[in-house]
């Protein structure tokens, strides 16, 4: 850049300066330091080696090892939550305007993040839970191992009860960081605030999306496309339950949207693809459009006849 055009940049820094003090949306001035974005991923990548070791990072696991290995990463994984866990928790506090505590956010944070660490081995079982439901329930899937590795539903529903258990313990902005960057990462959006119950499966999973409030029953089955969503989105219905529930061996299609905090699907029911729904369905139902009124017919025969071709 030439020296000519320092005047110019000068003021463009002053006006960007100036819409920081106007506009917010900043992080390390004059307020609390937010928690990093990459060192939540890494966090959340971290958990997923522990979930499954051997299968989300190039690290061996030898047996005589196995005891500094894991240490090492769950004593890393602990001083690290505690940093971003913390300033989530101060974040909130001055957020809702309460009075910090000198070191109290820190205290709390680091309980938080030993009673996460102390969850792997729960969270352990219900990820082998879920992977048995979409080695069961997909025909293609050749291994439970080719589940783990390749699967976005997955890799979905492992960090959703990851970020659902930091919701449950109210630690602002990192659930929801974690849940978008799956979001990104598979096309899936779980809120972290939904109430999963175990082996559930999202099958194909592009475009699946549940909400906040929803309650999940066991071995349910999403296909991709579904909604489970709120009929409305008024800010102020925010504490309210506006998401459906899905009871146990519901199996939901593709397109499928079902809609409303008070729409219940009964156990057992099927939901066929592209079913709009905003009121309960009972236990063992069926539910699907009736057929469309089409026509097949050969495009080829008809020019044929039009130019009196023979065939």
């Amino acid at each position: 850049m030439s020296d000519s055009h320092e005047p110019r940049v000068a003021q463009i820094n002053m006006t960007i300066i100036d819409s920081y003090g106007k506009l917010g949306g900043i992080n390390h001035l004059s307020g609390p330091n937010l928690p990093s974005r990459q060192g939540v991923v890494e966090i959340l990548e971290t958990i997923e080696t522990l979930i499954f070791p051997g299968f989300q990072s190039e690290e061996k696991l030898e047996d005589d090892l196995i005891t500094y290995t894991i240490g090492a990463k769950t004593r890393r994984l602990v001083r690290e939550m505690t940093v971003e866990i913390a300033r989530s928790l101060e974040y909130g506090a001055r957020n809702e305007g309460r009075k910090l505590i000198s070191g109290s956010c820190r205290k709390d944070a680091e309980v938080i993040a030993l009673d996460l660490l102390a969850m792997i081995p729960e969270l352990r079982e219900r990820a082998m839970g879920d992977v048995e439901a979409a080695f069961q329930g997909d025909p293609a899937a050749g291994s439970r191992d080719e589940v783990i590795l390749s699967y976005p539903g997955l890799e979905a529903i492992a960090c959703h009860r990851i970020a659902h258990e930091l919701y449950l313990r109210d630690v602002p902005l990192i659930p929801r960081m974690m849940s978008e960057h799956v979001h990104k990462n598979t096309g899936i959006d779980i809120h972290p605030g939904a109430t999963i119950g175990d082996e559930f499966f999202i099958d194909h999973a592009t475009g699946v999306v549940v909400g906040e409030t929803a309650i999940i029953g066991k071995n349910v089955k999403l296909y991709q496309g579904v909604t489970i969503g709120a009929l409305s989105v008024a800010k102020e219905l925010a504490d309210k339950k506006r998401h459906p529930t899905l009871e146990d061996n519901v199996t939901i299609y593709a397109g499928a949207t079902i809609l409303g905090g008070k729409t219940v699907i009964g156990k057992s029911s099927v939901i066929g693809g592209n079913v709009w729904i905003t009121s309960s369905v009972p236990a063992f139902s069926v539910v699907y459009n009736r057929p469309a009124d089409y026509r097949v017919k050969n495009r080829y025969a008809e020019e044929a006849a039009a130019d009196n071709w023979t065939i």
